[in-house]
């Protein structure tokens, strides 16, 4: 090989590992355009895996999907059990936590939230043929069925007497409950309502007495300020425009409530 093909190989080659490093740039720009999205999907219908598509679904996914359109993002789903979400947000596995999360104090401690985009309140789901449970005061004594670090599992544990169960998805725990493992599964009204209307039509009743009412937010690291405003930005943007009502309207059959 003389001198002259030498360097032109040597130009070419330069000019083509230039033309990936471009490339390499383009893509990584691209990631940072995607929020990483986590969600825990048992929890029709906040969010839950469609049995035909297998697509993720639900009010929480198309809520936060509405979000990252109004702010120009786009958003990958990850499916992670509900006690999983806030660590992998705190080690930077997830961005963005979506999963019929209740804002409380002590999760206020290790993340972000942003505004309330729903209202929810615990109830409790019972056998159709359960006949001593009427109230939350009927629970004493008996076995509850919870999802670990839920607030369902919270106010259960100041029931007196009972027998706690904790379930890594509220899909074991309604399990258990048809099993006759427990006695009442203690979690979000929607999430009671929906299960009784499908998968559990027929066995399995919600008792009419909700417990308290409670803001869900959406979850980011602490100390994330900037995409907690676009979040907050984006929540404004879909309310305003009619998104968020059309939404809830699909998933809940009824208009949302006035602010």
């Amino acid at each position: 090989m003389n001198l002259k093909t030498y360097l032109l190989g040597a130009v070419l080659l330069g000019a083509s590992a230039l033309g990936l490093t471009g490339c390499g740039g383009s893509d990584a720009a691209g990631t940072q355009n995607v929020w990483r999205v986590g969600t825990d999907a048992s929890y029709a219908p906040f969010g839950f895996q469609d049995e035909k598509s297998y697509e993720y679904v639900g009010f929480d996914i198309d809520i936060i999907r509405a979000i990252a359109e109004a702010q120009g993002h786009e958003v990958t789903i990850k499916n992670l059990n509900f006690d999983g979400l806030i660590p992998a947000l705190q080690t930077g596995d997830l961005d963005i936590a979506i999963s019929d999360m209740t804002i409380n104090e002590d999760r206020a401690r290790t993340v972000d939230f942003t505004d309330s985009y729903y209202r929810a309140g615990l109830s409790m789901v019972v056998r159709a043929d359960e006949t001593r449970i009427n109230s939350f005061d009927d629970l004493k004594g008996l076995r509850v069925g919870v999802t670990i670090g839920s607030t369902g599992a919270e106010v259960a544990r100041g029931i007196p007497n009972a027998d706690l169960h904790e379930f890594s998805t509220i899909s074991d725990a309604f399990l258990d409950l048809y099993n006759g493992g427990v006695d009442a599964v203690v979690n979000d009204t929607p999430v009671d309502e929906y299960y009784v209307e499908n998968k559990g039509k027929g066995i399995a009743k919600v008792v009419p007495a909700q417990i308290n009412q409670e803001d869900l937010g959406i979850a980011v690291k602490k100390g994330n300020a900037e995409l907690l405003g676009q979040l907050n930005a984006g929540l404004r943007t879909i309310k305003e425009n009619g998104k968020y009502a059309e939404i809830y309207r699909k998933w809940f059959g009824k208009e949302p409530p006035t602010e």
